[in-house]
């Protein structure tokens, strides 16, 4: 599993995203910024991150660790 085929199906399934992804082809690590998070709590945010994935989860990736954003708290982190 390539980090590229990852960022591009978070992108896909969650429109408007901002995705960095980076791993070493088991473990990964996203952060996602999109404006749809907000006003929900981490955890369904990382559930939306997780839907775009779909079976792929648990198989072919093994490990996703990752941290969500909105653009305003995205811009608020400084990065």
């Amino acid at each position: 599993m390539q980090c590229d085929y990852i960022q591009t199906m978070i992108e896909q399934g969650l429109p408007d995203s901002q995705v960095s992804v980076t791993g070493d082809g088991r473990h990964f690590e996203a952060v996602v910024i999109n404006d749809a998070f907000a006003g929900k709590g981490l955890l369904e945010q990382h559930r939306m991150v997780y839907a775009t994935l779909g079976d792929k989860m648990g198989g072919e990736i093994h490990a996703l660790s990752m941290r969500t954003y909105t653009r305003a708290q995205w811009e608020k982190t400084g990065k």
